[in-house]
């Protein structure tokens, strides 16, 4: 779904690679903890320390690569989109190889992999079949799919992705929104199940951090999905 109609502060916006490699340098001080790992960390379904191999899709400056690790992990692989994005998350030193690719068509092994993980980049694909179809061919006949994204919720609301450049003036990156019932049918098609939601509201310790969203107090800003091979 096109997010243009929604859009309601009309920030100049980036496409993908572009406007990660502006933001990545300053990415980690400004995405919380309680939009992601927070979630990843209530999920039930995953055994992370008995995962397998593990390739952590879009997987940025490896901030999720590090909070794998600390969940014992033996195997991690990343890949991402974004050179800058990459440069960081090799100086991380948590990943056993790093690899430039787009999570649509990865050029990646079939069956490569136990375990996929993918977070906060589903709102940059223009549609879902292709991400759910190609995790399905690189993931073991009893693979599973992890996905946190950012809720449409907050972008129906019209905030998109975005962030500051270093004069201060905000900018966004190309997004989209997906409907749960997006995922949920993208994910049938390639023969997904649906094992664990979970969604993230913005509360005290969101507000902790920005008071200025004490208007968005528990409204929902991200979800994570845990997907079963069927």
């Amino acid at each position: 779904m096109e997010f243009k109609p929604f859009d309601v502060r009309h920030y100049p916006t980036l496409g993908v690679a572009e406007g990660y490699d502006a933001w990545s340098r300053t990415y980690d001080t400004v995405v919380q903890d309680e939009m992601d790992l927070r979630l990843l960390a209530r999920l039930t379904e995953v055994d992370w320390a008995a995962a397998g191999r593990v390739i952590d899709l879009a997987c940025g400056t490896g901030r999720i690569g590090r909070w794998l690790r600390a969940q014992g992990l033996a195997q991690l692989d990343g890949l991402d989109l974004t050179p800058a994005m990459l440069r960081q998350a090799e100086a991380r030193g948590v990943y056993d190889r790093l690899l430039a690719g787009d999570v649509r068509a990865t050029g990646l092994p079939d069956a490569a992999y136990d375990l996929a993980l993918m977070v906060l980049a589903d709102e940059h694909l223009d549609e879902l079949g292709s991400l759910y179809r190609e995790v399905a061919r690189i993931t073991a006949p009893r693979g599973r799919f992890v996905l946190v994204g950012y809720h449409p919720h907050f972008m129906l609301n019209g905030i998109p992705t975005h962030f500051n450049r270093a004069d201060g003036q905000p900018v966004a990156i190309e997004t989209h929104v997906h409907l749960m019932s997006d995922h949920v049918k993208a994910a049938h098609r390639s023969g997904w199940n649906l094992a664990e939601l979970e969604e993230g509201l913005v509360d005290a310790a969101w507000l902790a951090k920005k008071p200025k969203w004490a208007r968005y107090e528990h409204h929902p800003v991200s979800f994570a999905a845990v997907w079963r091979r069927s």
